[in-house]
């Protein structure tokens, strides 16, 4: 098992990435858990997250630490969360949901992770949990609606301190799906330059899922 190069916390263990489990023995969504020397690992399983099929497909150069805030916007049942939970045991992450349902099962997964605070808001209107979220490192967007793009930079201006980072999963079919992909993905790269930004790298997410891409973003000069 090694680290992976550019990214603090994450591990390659047979071909997948893994993390240390900062709660031992227990399972957030089926995963499998192995021990490495004195710890337990979970492994991320890259069909179940965008975030880990980015990494497997080359994303590097993430900015985040031990002690870094997170913003996620569309935090769903806190698969992905769980394990930015276990990158950061001495941050804070901020997991947005707007389903009432999906919220349930991340309230489940919160209360073994205090590092995780789950809030029940809308991506689209950041002005209404504004007085909740302070300045964050990083900001994860994960929201599957043609207006993905415009409520990731509207989160970025108002929760990104100068020197963080955000990543959008850009979903080309929940934008458009009479178009092809590579076109939305081009015009959706342009609009977050647009607003101010600078793309880092573009990573596709196939063969782990389809007509996606991952744009790690931070502000322009």
């Amino acid at each position: 098992m090694k680290k992976i190069k550019g990214i603090e916390g994450v591990y390659i263990h047979e071909n997948f990435p893994a993390t240390v489990n900062l709660t031992p023995h227990i399972k957030v969504y089926g995963e499998k858990l192995f021990k490495h020397g004195r710890r337990e690992y979970r492994v991320w399983d890259p069909h179940r997250s965008k975030m880990a099929a980015a990494i497997l497909n080359g994303l590097k150069n993430l900015k985040i630490k031990k002690s870094s805030k997170i913003l996620y916007l569309g935090a769903s049942s806190g698969t992905t969360a769980s394990h930015f939970s276990d990158i950061i045991p001495k941050g804070l992450i901020y997991c947005l949901e707007f389903s009432p349902r999906m919220m349930r099962e991340l309230v489940k997964v919160c209360e073994n992770r205090k590092n995780m605070i789950p809030i029940l808001k809308d991506a689209t209107r950041p002005k209404d949990y504004l007085h909740l979220i302070e300045k964050v490192d990083f900001i994860y967007c994960d929201v599957a609606q043609p207006r993905q793009g415009q409520l990731f930079t509207e989160n970025m201006k108002l929760f990104l301190r100068e020197e963080g980072q955000g990543l959008l999963m850009i979903k080309a079919r929940s934008i458009d799906v009479t178009r092809k992909p590579s076109v939305i993905f081009k015009e959706e790269e342009e609009k977050i330059k647009n607003a101010g930004f600078k793309v880092l790298e573009k990573i596709r997410l196939e063969p782990y899922e389809k007509d996606h891409v991952a744009l790690l973003v931070e502000f322009g000069d």
